[in-house]
């Protein structure tokens, strides 16, 4: 499937994230945008332990918003959730997503404990040496999460970002 910059789904346009209570919807929120480069850098099939995978599907289910944001401290990025991908952003940078795991398959497995293939996508050569050490970190950083009780709510929207030639 050929990758759309900006959107997860060739039809799907932008996402849009919001992260706040009730209150902060009445008055207004802000929005959250992430960048998504126009170039796939590489692309592998993967599986994620199924244990990985429920938890991540259950706090999205559990979302009112049907979103999760998940800090990764340890490596300063902010994991993104939803019901169809997981994005990667650069915490320190441009809000720039480097890595996304995306079409998950769980119709294909057995059991609710086996692991679920999906694709993971890499937008920046940069996070190359971070791909191994992401899953567990995402792991922790996710069951730190899922034992918080529900953070503020903010809006989100993925742009494409036009290459330049720069670099």
């Amino acid at each position: 499937m050929k990758e759309t910059p900006g959107c997860l789904k060739p039809d799907s346009g932008w996402k849009q994230y919001t992260q706040g209570d009730t209150q902060q919807q009445a008055i207004g929120m802000s929005d959250e945008i992430f960048y998504r480069p126009d170039e796939v850098v590489f692309r592998e099939a993967r599986s994620l332990p199924a244990e990985l995978y429920n938890l991540a599907r259950l706090m999205v289910a559990h979302s009112p918003l049907g979103h999760v944001f998940v800090p990764i401290r340890s490596m300063q990025y902010l994991a993104v959730l939803d019901r169809e991908a997981i994005l990667f952003v650069d915490g320190v940078g441009r809000r720039t997503i480097t890595l996304a795991w995306q079409h998950f398959r769980p119709e294909a497995r057995q059991t609710l404990a086996d692991p679920v293939a999906y694709d993971m996508i890499c937008y920046d050569a940069g996070a190359m040496p971070l791909i191994q050490r992401l899953q567990g970190d995402f792991a922790r950083a996710l069951q730190v999460c899922a034992a918080r009780e529900p953070q503020p709510v903010r809006n989100a929207r993925i742009l494409p970002m036009k290459s330049r030639g720069l670099c």
